[in-house]
């Protein structure tokens, strides 16, 4: 069944492509691009057929990804009409992922209606958005985006006769005429301000309606269960971001964005719930006369039309007869009071927590008159509003690199105390003890408004402007205070010396340790033990400890088996050493959109946590591109919200509730792991690695790309370990060598089996039963089918040394075959069986990325041989369409 049903997607999705391509073709005949029309049916012969002119192979250039977008496009509403048919077809269980799984699981393992309750209860769910520089498309081509998707879907209304069939034909025609016309490319570098507007649309535009979307299939899980739709508890759902808070190598998140970013989020927050008030407010025209006003709420009308004023005097006197309408008519009013700022003469909210006060009265009093549905339906959409989004929309998280720490305090010693020598020449055992003493005393180093240096400024600027904040809003609106490269205790306690200058309690903020690189997840346990322990850490009790764990810098360190073995481990340990002192922990996992980022199906990674070590309470980063791919269309969005939230529930139940004790082969993988890694390293520490590596990709490019507002490099310098992650990701992916995916582990499958064959034969025996190797080997496996070996040797004859060329080609190309032998050798199904979908998908776009990787060769070969290589240079604009078309094919930058 499931399987005519996948069958049936991949016709539609043929059908739609179709469709959208005749359409496509008439606007350029329309445009008189007759040439351009007819490559779209000819792209496998681009290579004889494209020009020579710069500027004609710029306009095929935005043909073929434009062709690419709408594929993408066609192919993610053919999963959500999959995902419909299969719910028809055999129930909402067969969703993997969905709620209905997750209760039907449950069930299974033997737990009541109202365990599941408890655990429903706990979760704690963070999605935290980021602007790092992984998307590509300006945001004007994401909103043609929707909405060509939404006229796609209009389509599918079959009682719609042939005029409105062809007004909507024409809808999209306009659409991609206007898309055609629009530039797709950055040319001005993105301001933070920028990326800042289009994370607030998701906030304020999208993730509102999502979450009512996902509200309901999660009540429609419950109730097709039989259970009783009184006990049913809906899961917290919060929101962060690092746009305007993330300062880790980036210059231009100052202060002063810091400050208009809170004010911007607190704005939008009350504009989101002052809409929802209002709704509520036309649909509840209660007559007062037909159903009895209970006597708490005519209370609570007097009470407040007396706080009010003349304003409540007038609000009352436009609804006579209606008090349910009067009453968040004077709700409306308070609020935008609180709108307008705090004022000694104004009624205000001071906290969301009043507002909900009140809600929870008019609740009561609907349940008094008996209008049941009309508190589920209408108001509970505006209580889970504020709940969610309070006065602050998202809480934004504070991060920082120690190293920058670092200099920022030996800035404040060398003012306040110069006798001492250099803070960064201090051992750890020294630091750890000056900073112990220095937090027993609350005063400061030195008077408010001094200047110690550019860092410590810089530092102590933004944490006055969280304190300012959070005096006259609360601290609802600021998350964490992240430390990158966390490598020992003194990188923690010192942010307490900088909340100590502003005076900033410690109580009120996290200090959050990121744990990155291979080195720092081994050690990661015995930090976190040093920090719960130490005299300065806030109060335990009842107390949620975050530790972010980042997939980026691990897996460049020591390739996919690696960086994802030791963040295993990590959760293990750290969860271990909070259980010892009885604290929860909060995983925040750093991931991007890119499988060598952490990336992939969201169930599938919530399930390959390690069993027990999800408290309830998760955040995790939304990057760049995967905020659109995921959020940007409405089903979609719902979806993604769906596997985060019921696969958090799942993970929170295993601990809460464990089922005998896993006994998975951990020291098998560890070997494996290590095996990986030097395979890995030994590719990475090769003396020619780095040449081959600028040549035969196009990171050079790439740094100069327009794609976000952060840097390339966290310094400027030219090594490897300065280089950001996500161009390192995005520049071997546009090669198609993905080395980032899969490098190192054909030879260690090959390694062990040869010489621990008993290890390799524990691991086969687990590779479907253990979640987390499960997990593992698909995702390396999608990255070894999306590598192509043909399009890898086109980029390496770019390398201009021959024995550097062949040998390193040698290399990848050798490894590559080994990965795709061993890991089918893990499966016993054959891989055309298992993966009939991915192999649809590389088959449909592979013409066109391989007309596109051929541009992109030719012009890196002139642009490089060019004398004058300017940012502004026409070749670049070129290239990085280019990219902007192969990224949209291949469907992930970094």
């Amino acid at each position: 069944m499931a399987e005519n049903t996948q069958n049936k997607a991949f016709q539609k999705i043929d059908r739609d492509m179709q469709f959208l391509t005749d359409c496509f073709q008439e606007v350029l005949n329309d445009l008189g691009e007759h040439e351009l029309a007819n490559i779209l049916t000819r792209y496998d012969d681009l290579k004889d057929t494209i020009s020579t002119n710069i500027a004609l192979e710029k306009k095929q250039t935005q043909v073929l990804s434009i062709y690419l977008q709408l594929m993408n496009l066609v192919e993610e509403n053919g999963a959500v009409q999959y995902r419909r048919k299969l719910t028809d077809s055999t129930g909402m269980k067969a969703i993997r992922g969905s709620w209905s799984e997750t209760f039907h699981r449950w069930k299974d393992k033997g737990l009541s209606e109202e365990q599941m309750q408890e655990i429903i209860k706990k979760v704690k769910l963070i999605p935290v958005l980021t602007a790092h520089p992984t998307e590509t498309k300006r945001i004007s081509i994401l909103e043609l985006h929707r909405e060509i998707y939404l006229n796609l879907i209009k389509l599918e209304n079959t009682s719609y006769s042939f005029i409105e069939r062809k007004v909507v034909a024409d809808d999209i025609k306009t659409l991609l005429e206007r898309w055609w016309r629009t530039g797709e490319v950055y040319l001005k570098k993105p301001t933070v301000e920028m990326e800042r507007r289009n994370v607030v649309h998701y906030y304020s535009k999208v993730f509102p309606q999502a979450l009512r979307k996902s509200d309901i299939q999660l009540k429609q899980s419950w109730l097709d269960m039989g259970f009783t739709p009184e006990n049913l508890c809906f899961p917290t759902l919060e929101f962060g971001t690092w746009v305007g808070g993330d300062r880790d190598g980036h210059p231009y998140v100052t202060a002063s964005v810091t400050k208009s970013t809170l004010i911007e989020h607190r704005k939008t927050a009350l504009d989101l719930v002052h809409g929802e008030l209002e709704r509520l407010a036309a649909a509840i025209s209660f007559s007062g006369i037909r159903n009895k006003v209970t006597a708490g709420l005519q209370e609570a009308i007097n009470d407040k039309t007396k706080e009010l004023g003349e304003a409540g005097q007038h609000v009352l006197s436009r609804n006579p007869y209606e008090p349910w309408r009067q009453f968040v008519s004077l709700l409306l009013l308070q609020l935008e009071h609180t709108m307008e700022g705090p004022s000694p003469d104004k009624f205000i909210y001071n906290r969301p927590q009043d507002l909900t006060e009140d809600l929870n009265l008019l609740r009561e009093s609907l349940l008094e008159i008996g209008a049941k549905k009309i508190a589920e339906d209408l108001l509970f959409p505006v209580e889970r509003m504020v709940q969610c989004f309070g006065f602050h929309l998202a809480r934004l998280d504070i991060r920082q690199n120690s190293e920058f720490h670092d200099k920022a305090l030996e800035q404040i010693l060398s003012h306040t105390l110069p006798e001492l020598p250099e803070y960064r020449t201090w051992s750890e055992e020294e630091r750890v003890k000056f900073i112990s003493e220095e937090l027993k005393n609350p005063r400061p180093f030195a008077i408010a408004g001094k200047s110690f240096g550019p860092e410590a400024d810089k530092v102590l600027e933004s944490y006055k402007v969280v304190k300012k904040h959070t005096d006259k809003f609360g601290p609802q609106g600021v998350g964490s205070f992240i430390v990158s490269m966390t490598r020992q205790l003194s990188d923690l306690l010192v942010v307490y010396l900088f909340f100590r200058e502003v005076g900033i309690d410690r109580e009120t903020f996290q200090v959050v340790p990121l744990f990155e690189t291979i080195d720092d997840l081994l050690v990661s346990g015995e930090i976190l033990e040093s920090f719960l322990s130490h005299p300065s850490y806030p109060g335990k009790e009842k107390r949620t400890q975050e530790v972010m764990l980042g997939y980026s810098d691990s897996n460049k360190d020591g390739g996919i088996l690696a960086s994802r073995w030791n963040i295993y481990r990590a959760e293990k340990a750290l969860t271990e050493t909070a259980d010892k002192h009885g604290v929860e922990l909060c995983f925040f996992h750093g991931i991007g959109g890119t499988i060598s980022r952490g990336g992939g199906k969201y169930h599938r990674f919530l399930e390959s946590m390690p069993s027990g070590s999800m408290s309830g309470e998760i955040k995790l980063t939304v990057q760049g591109e995967t905020i659109a791919q995921q959020f940007a269309n409405m089903l979609t969005a719902t979806y993604n919200l769906e596997m985060l939230l019921s696969g958090t529930a799942l993970q929170t139940g295993n601990r809460l509730y464990p089922s005998t004790k896993e006994n998975f082969p951990i020291e098998a993988l560890r070997q494996l792991a290590e095996y990986s890694r030097e395979k890995y390293q030994e590719l990475i520490a090769h003396p020619s690695f780095l040449t081959f590596y600028g040549e035969a990709t196009p990171i050079d490019v790439l740094e100069l790309s327009k794609i976000g507002s952060r840097p390339a490099r966290r310094t400027g310098t030219r090594t490897l370990n300065d280089l950001r992650a996500i161009p390192w990701v995005f520049s071997w992916n546009q090669s198609r060598f993905n080395i980032t995916g899969w490098y190192g582990l054909g030879s260690a499958l090959q390694r062990l089996k040869s010489e621990n064959p008993e290890h390799y034969q524990q691991l086969k025996n687990v590779s479907q039963e253990w979640p987390f190797f499960r997990y593992v080997l698909i995702q390396v496996e999608t990255n070894l089918m999306n590598a192509e070996p043909d399009v890898m040797e086109a980029y390496a004859s770019l390398v201009q040394d021959p024995e550097v060329r062949t040998e390193l080609t040698s290399f990848i190309q050798t490894e590559h075959e080994k990965g795709l032998e061993e890991v089918a050798d893990m499966f016993e199904m054959e891989r055309e069986e298992r993966r009939q979908s991915l192999l649809d998908n590389l088959d449909r776009r592979k013409d066109v990325l391989n007309s596109l990787h051929r541009l992109q060769i030719k012009y890196l070969e002139e642009w490089r041989k060019s004398q004058d290589r300017t940012e502004d240079d026409n070749l670049v604009t070129h290239l990085l369409q280019i990219t902007t078309a192969l990224a949209s094919g291949l469907k992930n930058t970094g």
